[in-house]
């Protein structure tokens, strides 16, 4: 199967389970693995064999930014579940969110959660 990444899709969200989260947000990051078949794309080189990269940046940036969730997990499944249901293409997708400034007691550069949906 092929594959199209997209990573590091940056947007400022209010996700977490404590009110000071909530409040102040913080800065997200997503990357995408994206598996589908890319055949006619690379014979016809036509943007309507693929998926969008721009289009699915916009959705994933608006999942961000968009209703709060408790839990990167949520935010990732939902994600998942909307590129599934945007992107006819997409045969399987996997999605990371990462939570760099995770209230946590101790240092650490980064928490992420990775989730896969597949049709």
């Amino acid at each position: 199967m092929d594959e199209i990444q997209i990573t590091g899709i940056k947007g400022f969200g209010r996700h977490g389970v404590f009110e000071h989260e909530r409040i102040n947000g913080q800065d997200f990051r997503v990357d995408v693995k994206i598996y589908l078949d890319l055949t006619r794309a690379s014979k016809s080189d036509e943007l309507f064999d693929t998926v969008d990269y721009g289009s699915i940046t916009i959705l994933v940036v608006k999942e961000i930014e968009g209703e709060p969730v408790n839990l990167i997990e949520r935010l990732a499944g939902r994600i998942a579940e909307r590129l599934l249901k945007e992107f006819t293409l997409i045969e399987r997708i996997e999605v990371c969110v990462h939570k760099p400034s995770a209230p946590v007691d101790q240092d650490v550069s980064d928490i992420s959660v990775r989730v896969e949906r597949s049709r």
